[in-house]
């Protein structure tokens, strides 16, 4: 893929697209069928990609409930990031007790947003189960924190920063890795 001024491009609009494509499918697989799944987008980016992860299992004909879950009042690392905005929480109709619940976000990397997502479902319901889908991991975790559904893993250094761009919030999809040595 190529350079730009944001850095190596690595996923493209139609990679994006064929990732979350593949990502529904095994959502239905593993969970047989969508019914009882509750998709939680992380913001900022996981909400969108939540949304278009509801839009395609309901292309699919399965009835998915799609909400926004915030993790900011759960981190642990607020003192690292005193300007970081609360946002909002919704849930679909009928909450999340009993569900499945799968947690979508952009980027895995030390698990520390996906510990505090946990925390924050642990204070709205009961789920059978909760399961994570992230569009790039990238390694590096501090926690035991392993994802259920992969886009792509991106292996990175620290160094290197993953920069996911969505249409509903910067007007393109791609992504890209900057820094790092070249």
């Amino acid at each position: 893929m190529a350079d730009t001024p944001a850095g190596r491009q690595v996923l493209g609009e139609a990679d994006i697209a064929r990732s979350l494509t593949r990502i529904a499918h095994e959502i239905i697989e593993r969970n047989e069928g969508g019914d009882n799944v509750v998709l939680l987008g992380i913001p900022t980016r996981g909400t969108p990609l939540a949304n278009r992860l509801g839009d395609i299992l309901r292309e699919l004909g399965e009835n998915v409930g799609v909400g926004a879950i915030d993790t900011v009042p759960y981190r642990d690392d607020l003192h690292r990031h005193p300007t970081m905005t609360i946002g909002r929480t919704t849930l679909p109709d009928g909450g999340i007790d009993d569900t499945t619940v799968v947690l979508v976000d952009d980027v895995l990397f030390s698990g520390r947003t996906i510990r505090a997502a946990l925390e924050a479902i642990a204070d709205l319901g009961r789920p059978a189960k909760v399961q994570l889908a992230v569009l790039i991991d990238r390694g590096h975790r501090e926690l035991p924190i392993r994802p259920d559904f992969v886009g792509k893993n991106l292996p990175t250094s620290r160094s290197e920063q993953v920069k996911v761009l969505l249409k509903e919030i910067d007007g393109e999809d791609t992504v890209n890795i900057a820094g790092g040595e070249k």
